[in-house]
């Protein structure tokens, strides 16, 4: 049965591979840097518990980076900087 329901998505357990959120002003960040060829593109997912409803923006820049860690580094960073910038307007 647990085959059945893998193969169905009934698994309702976080990849291995999940990115773990860092809480910046409230907000949850979840830097998810994009392979991109031998690259990787700054992404991160924005998420915002708001009127009994969770909020998300999804940020992709153009910027690439040579390694993984780098382009997580450098994706917490932008992320922080938008909500800075923009706060809740975001969505």
């Amino acid at each position: 049965m647990s085959f059945l329901s893998k193969l169905f998505g009934g698994s309702k357990s976080a990849p291995a591979n999940a990115p773990e959120p860092e809480v910046y002003k409230g907000f949850r960040i979840f830097a998810d840097p994009m392979k991109d060829g031998s690259q990787y593109r700054i992404a991160a997912r924005i998420e915002l518990d708001a009127d009994g409803a969770t909020k998300t923006h999804q940020m992709i820049r153009a910027d690439t980076l040579g390694s993984q860690q780098a382009a997580a580094e450098a994706s917490l960073a932008k992320a922080k900087a938008l909500i800075d910038q923009q706060g809740d307007r975001i969505f």
